[in-house]
């Protein structure tokens, strides 16, 4: 047997596949896998191409390539390196380039990451640092062209292609002759571009070498595509973290632009991803002072001819804050900051603020336009080299400051997702503004109320010679301050100038105002604190006292029937019902200092007309309040004065009794609402029930006063009682009264038909002033008879009320009943008439109308 050569052996496999096949799957193929799966890969020559490999050999390199895919450490460049560099030994090409797709300032463009990759090329020679890579925009180049159209070119001969660019082969000094280029897809988008170059042994790439391209390429497309995933994933999650993190900060702050801006991008600056941000604040002002605009005017001084804001305002920024994030962190404030300060001497932020565009740059210092500083900007070493710059724009659209970020922390430049980020973030700050705009405007509503307060306290307020009319303290000691006075003179001399309770009829519930001066009702007031024994106990300053009531009096306007007359009338039932009605013995002293007080304010600074014309007429205080609106503004206005420590009569209080008084004075006044009556008219019914059936007025007492719930619901009858307490008066007094109601409700109505063109209701028509008396019997048996007979009922001492308004009732009807046999008779001699002058016919009709005036002369008030 001859010797067998290797040759030999192979033509006789050339020869006979089949048992080459069944030896190979036999002998080898165990081998073979086993030592695959056991990661010790085959090794597979450097230059074998893909036709040279055995099926087993291929599947290595499959296998080599997954592997690198699962590693999580690896970068995604190292992984597609190794693929690129497999399939530049596969096809065989003599380089591979990978080209990434972003875009910047909404322009889509690609830039070299992988450049010039061999199977023997090392990764930190093929990757292209951020501050060198080229970037082609998509009309640009092969490369740009295939990731316009989104297809893989195979170019047999790139000098016959018209979008071939030899920019690189001038750069690199590389002669590309052919190429074969394909788009990496994520749904529409293009992630990347892959390119061979030069076919080696061959003028052009094959068919074969594009099926073999395509094949390979996944593992490239699968690479990138798990990054661009995670990659995605990280901005969501950066986003979503930057929008809870400062809106949770802007609502913080609302006191100023600068603070809420400050805490909301100092609270995210771990999300931003740049080693350095800087924002300017620029100034507001739309129009000069007429003086600062006097020198323009006399040729003293150039006017301004910088760039302004698309508002027209001077670019001027106020306030620079600039935050550094590299090495150690530190936050600088610049107030006022200079022209050539590093954040505007390139002149981006003006240009920004000029046009509102949102500039992302790469390498900004190498830019031709503007003027970036190239050196380091500081002692810290810090350059300069990519920029993203956005405005702040607010609800108004107005911009009002500028964002400027510096440097990606992993030294790319910034790309879209950065953009929509950073463009998120100042959307948000710009619309929280309005939080810290309409702070501002509470704040100068809150000033203006102030100055409006203190106006009308000028004007409103006791002046030193009104209470020295009440006092006469400087006549009778001959002093020119009072407060050189001591305490117990100025009582004693007050009380020698104020009115006798029992002659004046104070004690009564049949007084009436109508003989007193308004200026005596005054003192009268004073007399009931007196009485009540609430001065020396609570330690009140008799001229506080006395500014106070004399000021009261003054906040009353002068309307028809609202004014001081009827605000005192109300204070003396409140004293009435409380002593010679004995229900002083529920409250304590302070309840009762408070009931009284609030009593005399309750209707200061009526405007003569109802909350229903408040509502109708959208008046200021209906827009203010939104129910019970003028007992809400009684009210108010009654605290107002006591925020005045020369008008606080409770000054003297701790907080919690001044607690207390603030809150009966809320209960007391807002009770007068005639809407609420009616709410708590059966709760007090039941407390009167319940005080009937007990034997004993001790325990009647107890039940009350364990209570601080029915306390106030008897408190705010008793305000109702006071209020309508004009119904119950003598004859003589309540007839007068009852003229200015109803004058005053005319009044109310001649504005409604005029100024909102609207018929008034009969109670406040005019021209149904007639009607008077029955209204008032409708009025006393609907509101008025259950007020006083439920309190006759629960204390017999208030029963000369009821008495007195079932004695006015009977003087009502007797008026409506005349009037309604005055309209009968008037009726029945309208009908005749009319029966007579139907026989005349036509000719009568002809005769024109027959005017009747069947307005009753008869009532003899009217």
């Amino acid at each position: 047997m001859g010797e067998i050569s290797q040759d030999s052996v192979e033509k006789y496999l050339e020869e006979n596949p089949r048992f080459a096949k069944e030896y190979f799957d036999k002998k080898l193929r165990v081998e073979v896998l086993g030592e695959l799966f056991k990661n010790s890969p085959l090794s597979v020559s450097a230059s074998a191409s893909l036709a040279e490999l055995t099926q087993v050999e291929e599947a290595a390199v499959c296998l080599e390539l997954l592997r690198m895919v699962q590693e999580e450490t690896s970068p995604m460049e190292v992984v597609v390196h190794r693929a690129l560099q497999r399939l530049a030994q596969l096809l065989p090409a003599d380089r591979c380039s990978m080209f990434l797709c972003r875009a910047r300032n909404g322009t889509p463009e690609v830039a070299t990451r992988l450049l010039n990759i061999t199977p023997t090329s090392k990764f930190e020679d093929d990757l292209v640092p951020p501050d060198r890579e080229v970037v082609f925009p998509l009309e640009t180049g092969i490369v740009g062209w295939v990731a316009h159209t989104k297809k893989t070119f195979n170019v047999p001969d790139v000098k016959k292609n018209n979008h071939f660019s030899d920019y690189m082969d001038k750069q690199t000094g590389y002669v590309t002759q052919n190429m074969l280029a394909t788009p990496i897809m994520m749904g529409k988008e293009v992630l990347a571009v892959i390119m061979a170059l030069n076919k080696v042994n061959a003028s052009e790439f094959s068919k074969q070498d594009e099926e073999v391209f395509s094949k390979y390429i996944n593992f490239v497309a699968m690479v990138l595509k798990l990054h661009h995933t995670s990659y995605l994933y990280s901005v969501e999650s950066r986003r979503s973290q930057i929008l809870m993190w400062s809106a949770n900060k802007v609502f913080e702050e609302l006191t100023d632009v600068e603070r809420q801006f400050h805490k909301a991008l100092y609270t995210v600056r771990t999300y931003l991803n740049c080693e350095r941000y800087s924002i300017g604040l620029l100034d507001m002002t739309k129009e000069k002072e007429f003086y600062d605009e006097w020198p323009i005017k006399l040729g003293e001084a150039e006017p301004y001819k910088g760039p302004k804001t698309p508002d027209g305002r001077e670019i001027i920024f106020y306030k620079v804050i600039d935050y550094i994030l590299h090495g150690k962190e530190e936050i600088k404030v610049i107030p006022t900051p200079p022209a050539d300060h590093w954040t505007f001497v390139s002149g981006l932020p003006t240009y920004v603020a000029e046009n509102g565009f949102i500039c992302n740059m790469m390498n900004a210092p190498a830019d031709e336009y503007f003027t970036f500083q190239k050196g380091p900007v500081d002692e810290t070493g810090w350059v300069i080299k990519n920029v993203l710059s956005l405005p702040i724009v607010n609800k108004k659209e107005d911009i009002v400051g500028v964002a400027t970020f510096y440097n990606r922390k992993d030294g790319k430049p910034f790309d879209e997702y950065d953009e929509h980020i950073t463009e998120t973030l100042t959307q948000f700050l710009g619309w929280s503004l309005l939080n810290t705009d309409t702070y501002e405007k509470m704040n100068k509503l809150e000033n203006r109320k102030d100055i409006a307060q203190e106006m009308l306290m000028n004007h409103t307020k006791a002046t030193p010679e009104e209470i020295e009319s009440i006092m006469k303290v400087k006549e009778k000691l001959n002093v020119d301050v009072i407060e050189d006075c001591e305490e117990r003179q100025l009582v004693t001399i007050l009380k020698e100038n104020l009115p006798d309770p029992k002659a004046a009829e104070l004690y009564e519930f049949r007084f009436s105002d109508l003989p007193i001066t308004e200026h005596e009702l005054i003192k009268c007031g004073i007399r009931l604190f007196f009485e009540i024994n609430v001065i020396e106990k609570f330690k009140v300053p008799v001229e506080v006292l006395t500014r106070w009531m004399y000021t009261v009096s003054k906040g009353y306007r002068s309307v028809t029937y609202h004014n001081w007359r009827h605000g005192f009338n109300v204070g003396q039932t409140m004293f009435t019902l409380l002593m010679t009605g004995r229900l002083k013995k529920y409250y304590t002293d302070l309840e009762a200092f408070a009931m009284l007080a609030a009593a005399f304010c309750h209707d200061i600074d009526h405007r003569g007309t109802n909350n229903l014309f408040q509502m109708k007429s959208a008046s200021p205080l209906a827009r203010l309040h939104g129910s019970s609106i003028l007992e809400r503004h009684h009210l108010e206005y009654s605290k107002t004065l006591l925020q005045d420590e020369t008008l606080n009569i409770f000054q003297n209080l701790n907080k919690r009794q001044f607690e207390t008084v603030i809150h009966l004075f809320e209960v007391a006044i807002i009770a007068t609402d005639l809407a609420l009556y009616f709410k708590k008219r059966t709760m007090f019914q039941k407390i009167v029930d319940a005080c009937e059936k007990m034997e004993t007025e001790e325990e009647a007492i107890k039940y009350i006063t364990v209570d601080p719930t029915k306390k106030e619901v008897i408190m705010a009858m008793m305000m109702t009682a006071c209020d309508l307490s004009a119904i119950t008066k003598p004859w003589e007094v309540q007839s007068q009264v009852a003229l200015l109601v109803a004058n005053e409700f005319w009044e109310q109505g001649d504005l409604e038909r005029t100024v909102l063109q609207q018929q008034p209701i009969p109670m406040m028509d005019r021209n149904k002033r007639d009607e008077l008396p029955k209204l008032q019997v409708g009025f006393i048996d609907f509101v008025c008879t259950f007020v006083y007979k439920e309190f006759s009922r629960f204390h017999k001492e208030i029963t000369p009320m009821l008495s007195g308004l079932q004695n006015n009732r009977v003087e009502w009807k007797s008026l409506a009943d005349e009037y309604e046999e005055k309209m009968k008779v008037l009726e029945e001699e309208a009908k005749k008439k009319e029966e007579g002058n139907a026989g005349e016919g036509a000719a009568a009709a002809d005769s024109g109308p027959v005017t009747d005036d069947r307005k009753s002369k008869t009532c003899l008030m009217l």
